[in-house]
């Protein structure tokens, strides 16, 4: 960029004012962009100091630098290799418009490199790896695998609770005759007691100690 350029592109930033809307800062739904003020009793539209310059010839920029990027090249918007062709590139420069993909960006700013352009809004793209397609396609099969395995097993789990409540149900008939066999013998020996005491011999004995035991009280 010459010297001459590089002054006037001072002289441009010195000379230039920030015009804001009159009310701007006051309430939130007034934005800064420039509205020209028409009100009778405006004290924007008066030119008073307080409130704010107005847009007059005096803050244009010089007409070798008007609308130049600061950069020092005239910005020439591009979308496809065609407007490439015939740009200089001493004065004029690169901008890639936004509706243009991440694919055809990187030939645009190929085409504008190798011409020797300079791209005023270059971007890294980033390749993109083709190898997660397939591994998302794969984890949908692990995990339909995954969930047939716990099938399996619940189906499993009720066979055997079902055997153990059998087990527990033989043992408990077999308890009760037991018990029925230890209420029979005592029945058995009751009976026999006064089968011995029936005998002949046995009164007599009876008889005699009744006899002796009377005496001996008298």
């Amino acid at each position: 960029m010459a010297t001459e350029v590089k002054r006037l592109i001072q002289v441009r930033v010195d000379k230039g004012a920030s015009f804001k809307r009159d009310g701007y800062g006051k309430k939130r739904q007034l934005s800064d962009s420039w509205r020209k003020p028409r009100g009778q009793h405006n004290k924007q539209r008066e030119q008073k100091k307080a409130k704010g310059a107005l847009p007059k010839p005096g803050y244009g920029s010089p007409i070798a630098v008007r609308g130049m990027h600061p950069s020092g090249f005239f910005e020439v918007l591009v979308s496809s290799a065609k407007d490439i062709e015939g740009m200089d590139p001493k004065t004029q420069a690169v901008r890639i418009s936004g509706t243009v993909g991440d694919r055809k960006r990187v030939a645009l700013q190929d085409a504008a490199l190798a011409a020797g352009l300079k791209v005023l809004n270059a971007r890294t793209v980033k390749a993109k790896a083709a190898t997660p397609a397939k591994k998302a396609a794969a984890k949908p099969a692990a995990k339909t695998e995954e969930k047939k395995a716990p099938v399996k097993k619940a189906a499993a789990k009720p066979a055997a609770k079902t055997e153990e409540k059998k087990a527990p149900v033989k043992k408990a008939a077999a308890k009760p005759a037991a018990k029925t066999e230890e209420k029979k013998a005592p029945v058995k020996k009751a009976a026999d007691k006064p089968k011995a005491e029936k005998t002949p011999e046995a009164k007599l004995a009876a008889k005699k100690t009744a006899k002796s035991g009377v005496k001996k009280n008298e």
